[in-house]
């Protein structure tokens, strides 16, 4: 649906967009509902934190929301109210993000007959001054990620019991005798990889904003063939983490998230870890790996290919922060 024309009164933009999904409207709905799972599910989400959570049977939920948008990395704070019998989410943005001066909708999942589920995604919207300028981009960036998340939506919801099989998490660590923000430092300056990581063959590094980076990286295989990838990387340096997305996966997955972390053990030494959640695509497995190649297979392959990339980097995050200690 077109937005609507401006009042004198700056009446809100309207949106509406919905899919059909052959799933059922419960499974359909528990998706929307589970933000922890929206980096995976849904393509412009990066990074997704609850500052207040709903209880089981519905109700409000705050959340702060990192998400690309016009091939920028916006982030703002809303709040949802879950009505798990109705099938609905509303949400409103109480921090937006600029050309954004206010933000809201519902998700409706309506179940239809056989099985499958009518899901609808309603926008309203108005820009900073009511500039035009903005309104349009702005109608861009709902109208791609609109069709972007119900399609991942239709994607993820109609694989079933199997996506269980396809999704995974995985950590490697290292023990350190040196300071978190060492360990932090070398993890951030990733513009320097290439320098002292020996699978990181090139690496362009843009930060936007403090702390939004993108990624640009091509890896070295033991083979020595080159693969590429893009991220985006959302960088807490008081909380000695960072979060990231890749844009641009290996032709097995559909989908790659992932964290550093690095905690205080309280006796001069940090723990550092990194985190992945890999979703993998069962045709891509197929294509990379050969017809008869099973998705253990490629669990396998994907934990050891990219364990053994983080566990490197982590050895040599561990190398610099117990020289900088040793020096200090």
């Amino acid at each position: 649906m077109a937005p609507t024309a401006t009042s004198e009164t700056s009446a809100p933009h309207l949106t509406e967009h919905s899919i059909t999904v052959a799933a059922p409207a419960s499974a359909v709905y528990a998706l929307v509902a589970d933000v922890s799972a929206w980096p995976q599910v849904f393509g412009p989400t990066v990074h997704v934190e609850v500052l207040q959570d709903a209880p089981a049977e519905g109700g409000e939920q705050t959340l702060r929301i990192w998400a690309v948008a016009n091939e920028r990395v916006r982030t703002w704070t809303s709040r949802r109210i879950l009505d798990p019998a109705a099938r609905t989410i509303t949400f409103r943005q109480l921090v937006p993000a600029a050309p954004v001066a206010a933000m809201g909708g519902e998700w409706r999942v309506e179940e239809l007959e056989a099985g499958r589920t009518r899901v609808v995604l309603l926008h309203d919207y108005r820009a900073v001054d009511d500039d035009p300028a903005a309104e349009e981009q702005i109608e861009r960036a709902v109208d791609r990620n609109s069709r972007a998340e119900l399609a991942a939506l239709k994607n993820a919801a109609e694989l079933g019991d199997a996506r269980d099989e396809l999704h995974f998490t995985f950590s490697d660590s290292e023990t350190v005798v040196g300071a978190a923000g060492d360990v932090y430092a070398f993890l951030d300056r990733a513009d320097l990889w290439p320098e002292r990581l020996p699978h990181v063959a090139r690496l362009d590094l843009t930060e936007e904003e403090p702390g939004i980076q993108h990624m640009d990286m091509d890896t070295r295989s033991p083979d020595g063939s080159l693969h590429n990838t893009t991220s985006v990387r959302v960088c807490f340096e008081d909380r000695h983490m960072i979060v990231y997305k890749q844009l641009r996966v290996p032709v097995a997955m559909s989908g790659h998230t992932g964290r550093w972390v690095i905690e205080s053990l309280g006796d001069g030494t940090v723990r550092a870890t990194s985190w992945h959640t890999v979703t993998l695509d069962p045709e891509g497995v197929r294509s990379a790996l050969g017809p008869e190649a099973t998705l253990a297979e490629a669990r396998a392959l994907v934990r050891k290919a990219l364990g053994t990339n983080s566990s490197t980097t982590l050895h040599h995050a561990k190398q610099f922060a117990e020289e900088a200690r040793v020096g200090s």
